[in-house]
């Protein structure tokens, strides 16, 4: 909605939600950013399938950060490799 829209620009955040299709007067995207945002999205959501990541078992920070880049490490290789 338009109210949405304009309380995200209150706070500095570039809305990139795509329109309704009925909408009578479309908001322009960038699609660009759009395709960025959802593939971040996904990645997140890839991490917190896992278990140790989603309830933050590790009690240091610095052991949580070091478990953590190793997950998107292990996410980010499995992107070289042909799965098909």
């Amino acid at each position: 909605s338009d109210s949405f829209r304009q309380d995200l620009l209150l706070y500095g955040i570039l809305p990139i939600i795509p329109s309704r299709k009925g909408r009578s007067a479309p908001q322009k995207t960038d699609w660009r950013r759009y395709q960025d945002r959802n593939r971040i999205e996904r990645m997140f959501s890839h991490l917190k399938q896992m278990r140790r990541i989603a309830t933050r078992y590790d009690k240091t920070v610095l052991s949580f950060m070091s478990f953590l880049n190793l997950a998107a490490a292990r996410l980010w290789i499995g992107s070289f490799v042909n799965t098909a």
